[in-house]
């Protein structure tokens, strides 16, 4: 690992593609991501017919980090790239473009139904590389701006700050966001971590016209995806550090049944990882299957709404991080490969659930 090298590299250029320059000189990267990491995810993920009998191809490499992928009526995807700071465009055909430069860290994003875009930005991570040349977080960083919540244009990149801080209390680490169709949006917010010690994290409620934000669950073990069952009546929340999918009865907007089993509400542990995992983002099919971005294993992995495992997807990158539904009939499956830098498209057996936020046709 070469951190110092990649880090001058990342932060002393003055442009992505001097950057990208430095890093062909630093270790013979063509880009911010290890070349052959790239070359190991696009080899192993199977580009052509893979193992479920479905087509995997990349939509993208060389993503500095992507994270929070959306999936647009027209066809293309969103998805921000952590370590650049910035939510970006990819076409079917691989073009991207750079909607909006966040700054920080942007971690989770979702379509709401005025149109825009709201990010989950955690206001920076630090990173490394591991021994085989991928990107891994690696911690709260010197330049850390603080937890965000903010509204973007997808056409213009006009950004708005939304929130900041809760019942006076700032948000560290907004990680994953989903909306819930009444105007308003679920979302985790993980903490920040840092080398002796760590936040505690939460779930929190907000409306997306700026005028209310409250703390909904608090303290939750490190919360990071989030997803609604199709009725919306059950909330869904993974906790990476534990690797347990947890399930929250939804009364209303913004309301969790109470209850003494997490954080003062009542909660069902639907599954638990048997191995050492850890588990981030999360999306959920029309059946009402849970499918979970797995890493360290580099997974999803599909749980049914009784917590039994439905299929594991096995996929080269440790840093696994999150999976949306789109297509026609929401039947391809677009992951992001933290580590290697990539976006990925899969045939799925199953359709995903159309969200909240999304035209009907």
């Amino acid at each position: 690992y070469a951190g110092e090298d990649h880090e001058w590299a990342y932060l002393h250029w003055p442009d992505e593609a001097t950057a990208q320059r430095a890093f062909a000189t630093v270790d013979g990267a063509t880009g911010p991501q290890d070349a052959r990491s790239i070359q190991r995810a696009i080899d192993r993920s199977v580009v052509g017919p893979d193992k479920q009998g479905g087509v995997a191809k990349v939509l993208a490499d060389g993503l500095w980090a992507p994270e929070g992928p959306v999936w647009l009526p027209n066809g293309d995807l969103l998805v921000v790239e952590m370590r650049r700071g910035t939510l970006t465009r990819i076409t079917p055909a691989g073009e991207r473009a750079v909607v909006a430069t966040l700054g920080g860290s942007p971690n989770g994003a979702a379509l709401a139904d005025d149109g825009r875009i709201y990010v989950c930005n955690s206001g920076g991570f630090s990173f490394v590389r591991n021994g085989t040349g991928q990107l891994l977080v690696h911690g709260q960083p010197d330049d850390y701006s603080g937890g965000r919540i903010e509204r973007v244009h997808p056409d213009t990149g006009e950004t708005t700050v939304l929130y900041r801080e809760v019942n006076g209390h700032p948000l560290r680490g907004p990680n994953d966001i989903v909306m819930d169709g009444c105007g308003g949006f679920w979302f985790t917010d993980l903490g920040k971590v840092r080398t002796r010690d760590m936040d505690r994290g939460g779930v929190y409620y907000a409306r997306i016209d700026g005028s209310h934000i409250e703390e909904v669950a608090f303290p939750v073990l490190t919360p990071n995806g989030i997803a609604l069952s199709p009725d919306g009546r059950t909330l869904y929340v993974t906790e990476t550090m534990s690797a347990r999918l947890l399930a929250f009865e939804v009364e209303s907007p913004g309301r969790l049944k109470a209850g003494a089993d997490v954080a003062g509400k009542a909660c069902r542990c639907l599954y638990v990882a048997p191995d050492f995992v850890k588990f981030d983002s999360i999306a959920v099919e029309a059946s009402g299957n849970i499918c979970l971005a797995v890493l360290f294993r580099g997974s999803i992995t599909t749980v049914s709404p009784r917590g039994e495992v439905v299929e594991v997807r096995a996929i080269d990158d440790v840093r696994t991080t999150n999976i949306c539904f789109g297509g026609p009939g929401m039947r391809q499956a677009f992951v992001t490969l933290a580590a290697s830098g990539v976006l990925m498209q899969f045939d799925w057996p199953r359709p995903g659930l159309r969200l909240n936020g999304y035209p009907t046709v």
